[in-house]
């Protein structure tokens, strides 16, 4: 392990780091060596685990507890889920994964622009974004870079964006990011909100539709019901809940999942999505 003096040591139980920063929810995190290179908002941070410790940069250690979300209480999270072979499945898959605590505004703007774009795709989406217009951070493993604030991308032209490979979300981006800066929608009041206040002011934003608001809610806004059904998603309920059914409306599902997956729904979600995108493989329920 590089340069294990400057790094300190933290315990930790039923947690996977590299799935938790590969599946899904969050873009940026690249592979160093035998570890993983991030910023966590404005702090660049080097993260190795070696079966139940982590190995981490000294001074980081409350930060990484809660971006990492160590906190959850997974074994209430994972009793809360109803028994069902997709989901037995995807939890055997994905056990220790966490759904982090990311900066609400990095998380909006990451998912704005993952439409249509694979996962590996937004990453180097994300990447660019940061290196052009983020700043420059340095921690063990090298040098990273912080998400660009609202603000600054407010202040940038929609082909400034555009060169980064957004395409047609440059646009969705920039208004975004003005409304957010111009104060037209307040993120620190949205997390104060109920679930459908603040998904109803989040769907203000241009390019943030039912999807990418459920989106911000679960990984930006710490809402664990919140389940964002996207075209994976969607196959995934439709072969595992449904027998195939076709013609299944949005609006089936979305009560389905409410009150099938209960208060720690994300979690579920999260895990039927790295599970079916990983191994290709999705399941029926039986009965």
């Amino acid at each position: 392990m590089e340069e294990e003096r400057a790094l300190v040591e933290m315990g930790v139980e039923d947690f996977d780091l590299a799935g938790t920063l590969s599946c899904g929810q969050v873009f940026h995190w690249e592979r160093r060596g035998a570890g993983w290179v991030g910023a966590m908002g404005d702090s660049a941070v080097y993260l190795e685990q070696k079966e139940a410790k982590l190995f981490l940069s000294a001074g980081e250690e409350d930060r990484v507890r809660n971006y990492l979300s160590l906190d959850h209480p997974w074994q209430t999270i994972r009793e809360s889920f109803p028994s069902d072979p997709a989901l037995d499945l995807a939890v055997e898959f994905c056990g220790g994964m966490r759904i982090i605590r990311q900066p609400s505004w990095e998380c909006l703007a990451t998912f704005i622009t993952s439409s249509l774009k694979r996962v590996e795709q937004i990453g180097k989406i994300s990447l660019r974004l940061r290196r052009s217009f983020g700043e420059r951070l340095e921690c063990i493993g090298g040098e990273v870079f912080s998400y660009p604030r609202a603000e600054k991308i407010a202040g940038l032209r929609e082909e400034d964006l555009r060169a980064c490979g957004l395409g047609f979300r440059a646009k969705s981006l920039l208004g975004s990011a003005r409304m957010i800066a111009e104060g037209q929608v307040d993120l620190v009041k949205v997390r104060a909100m109920d679930d459908e206040g603040a998904m109803e002011e989040l769907r203000r934003l241009p390019g943030v539709g039912e999807k990418v608001a459920n989106c911000g809610l679960l990984f930006g806004f710490e809402r664990l019901g919140a389940f964002p059904i996207d075209v994976w998603i969607e196959r995934v309920l439709i072969e595992g809940y449904f027998s195939g059914e076709s013609g299944v409306s949005r609006e089936r599902l979305r009560e389905f999942t409410r009150d099938y997956f209960g208060r720690f729904g994300g979690y579920a979600q999260q895990y039927l999505f790295h599970h079916a995108r990983t191994t290709g493989v999705r399941i029926g329920r039986q009965g």
